[in-house]
């Protein structure tokens, strides 16, 4: 009997696992690692979303099953958050459903609308869901870089796009985006949106947004969403989340938005594989959305200042890291003297040698070699015991 299966064998082997048990490993041995890998909020969840739970979880029948496709209050209050932050109106009946998370949207979209042999076009580097979750489908990938020297290239993006789906046989069933990125930390404007919509309109082929950085930005310069061009919802679908926008990454509450046909098809199949979540946690997550705001601020300025304690210190300690305009990552390349060892390679002599540990850029696809990416999720002190910890294994 085989002992593999079809699918798990188009996996590629899971880069964070050889991280991840390594500083499992240290830490074990009482080795305090001061971890920037996982991109995990540490900070609380604001104590308005919290009485909201605690209030709503002891009223009779909240432990019964809810709504695989999120309660009407929650979706009522995503498609009024697009209408104040983007000026995108949106039914809550039909242009609206809650996921267990963007992840979870993201892999049960795949799998509702691929067949064996579709095409799929995906940034890389990338977040590991937006491929694998498609690969896990049955799709075949189509891979578009376009990095320079750590830098996206909007109008590179765009010339590769247009081609790889003029050349592809069969045409590609969709495109996804994210900006800003995870890990890169890129972002775009609108005009870049409005060239990407015109180009899945003229070949058809639907697009996948994943916004789950939007309220994570540095500049006063909010990311914009892809449906405020024209006609894209005729073709596009964004996700986002609570994850990081107010610290609830285990609460697993996103959303996916947009064309029709693309919501109804992943409404049906979340039918048939859950009953949504948790009741409770819906009605704190619409209090989160239609409540007070200042907590937002005050988790953005947060990661604003430990954005910039990290590139300082850093700097001072002869690591130089561009610095990142969104998102909760900065995208560092390996310094000079560790380039030869790779990303997965130096990860690890920073596990080893510094006690800090990151993601290789090896993890979210080839094109990410040569880079790590830093999660902000650590306080401001850890992050200059971090640099003082590099500087002595840079020497």
């Amino acid at each position: 009997m085989e002992n593999e299966f079809e699918r798990i064998k188009r996996l590629p082997p899971y880069v964070f696992s050889e991280v991840n048990s390594l500083k499992a490993k240290l830490r074990s041995a009482g080795k305090d690692i001061i971890d920037f890998g996982m991109g995990n909020p540490d900070m609380p969840t604001p104590e308005h979303i919290r009485r909201k739970l605690q209030e709503t979880v002891d009223k009779p029948g909240t432990g019964r099953y809810s709504s695989s496709k999120g309660i009407p209050g929650l979706r009522k209050a995503q498609a009024k958050y697009y209408k104040r932050r983007f000026n995108v109106s949106l039914d809550p009946e039909t242009e609206v459903i809650v996921t267990l998370g963007s992840k979870e949207g993201l892999a049960n979209l795949a799998q509702a609308i691929t067949s064996p042999g579709d095409i799929i076009l995906t940034p890389n580097p990338s977040y590991p869901i937006h491929p694998y979750g498609f690969i896990i489908a049955g799709a075949s990938l189509r891979h578009l870089t376009a990095m320079d020297e750590g830098i996206f290239n909007q109008e590179l993006f765009l010339e590769k796009l247009d081609r790889s789906i003029r050349h592809s046989v069969p045409s590609p069933k969709a495109i996804i985006v994210s900006f800003p990125s995870n890990p890169t930390a890129q972002i775009v404007d609108l005009g870049f949106y409005e060239e990407v919509v015109k180009i899945g309109i003229k070949y058809n082929t639907y697009i996948l947004s994943d916004l789950a950085y939007a309220e994570i930005y540095y500049d006063n310069n909010p990311p914009p969403s892809i449906l405020q061009v024209k006609n894209a919802k005729k073709i596009a679908v964004e996700f986002t989340s609570l994850s990081k926008t107010y610290s609830m990454a285990g609460w697993r509450i996103g959303f996916a938005v947009g064309n029709k046909s693309l919501i109804s098809a992943l409404t049906r199949i979340k039918s048939y594989l859950d009953y949504g979540a948790f009741t409770p946690i819906q009605v704190a997550a619409a209090a989160a959305l239609n409540g007070p705001q200042d907590c937002v601020s005050e988790i953005r300025n947060t990661y604003k200042k430990r954005r910039d304690v990290l590139i300082s210190s850093m700097s001072r300690s002869g690591w130089i890291i561009p610095e990142p305009k969104a998102s909760m990552f900065a995208w560092a390349p390996i310094p000079k003297l560790f380039q030869k060892k790779g990303s997965l390679g130096f990860a690890k002599d920073l596990m080893l040698k510094a006690s800090v540990a990151v993601a290789p850029g090896l993890a979210f696809g080839e094109y990410g070699e040569g880079y790590v990416r830093i999660g902000l999720v650590e306080n401001e002190h850890r992050i200059r015991q971090a640099a003082k910890n590099v500087k002595k294994l840079l020497g």
